[in-house]
């Protein structure tokens, strides 16, 4: 499956970075608590750039959506910074919050059409390793977002962060067989654009 030949970094998860130390990021989360705008500014400039990377898989080409789920995304940061229990890592705490922002910014933009209760199709979208390997990761990113909006959030979420049928059908508000079909239909659609180009 395509899920098995598709490994794309994720830029949070790659290290476990933190500024300098524990109790560094601990002193700049209770400054960014405390409305320090210096201090929310180190935040956001050391941890934006990787929360915009995993927003453009999401939204590629649209730089204003992005930028706008970022700065959405951020606001809630700093808002909910003070429940962070600095139990587990920071990056995996924002990440969580962006991912959950992307999805209910792009639940918004569905249409009612898009999440209604489809049948599901037999998982008839093998996709040859050897085709998929021989694209950049721009060009399959451009592939993935010709995808109809609940086809491409699900086949991210589901392929690139590793969520199961159930977290995402409660994300977006749908059932998990609903949830199974938009993936399916990812894969299908996405096998045929590939094997397109390999022609």
């Amino acid at each position: 499956m395509i899920e098995k030949t598709i490994h794309v970094s994720s830029p949070f998860t790659a290290s476990e970075r933190s500024i300098t130390g524990e109790d560094d990021l601990s002193k700049l989360i209770k400054d960014c608590i405390a409305h320090s705008r210096s201090a929310q500014k180190k935040l956001y400039d050391k941890y934006s750039p990787d929360a915009y990377g995993v927003i453009k898989k999401f939204v590629y080409g649209n730089e204003q959506v992005a930028k706008e789920i970022l700065n959405d995304a951020f606001f809630k940061i700093f808002k909910d910074l003070g429940q962070y229990s600095f139990q587990g890592a920071f990056e995996g705490w924002i990440r969580k919050i962006v991912l959950h922002t992307i999805a209910d910014h792009l639940r918004k933009n569905m249409k009612y059409d898009d999440l209604q209760i489809k049948e599901i199709q037999p998982d008839d979208a093998y996709i040859n390793s050897e085709p998929v390997e021989n694209l950049s990761h721009k060009e399959l990113l451009k592939i993935i977002d010709t995808l109809p909006v609940a086809q491409k959030e699900i086949f991210n979420l589901f392929v690139f962060e590793n969520y199961s049928h159930k977290e995402i059908s409660k994300m977006l508000n749908i059932q998990q067989n609903n949830c199974r079909w938009h993936l399916n239909d990812a894969r299908r659609r996405l096998k045929e654009k590939i094997n397109s180009l390999m022609k």
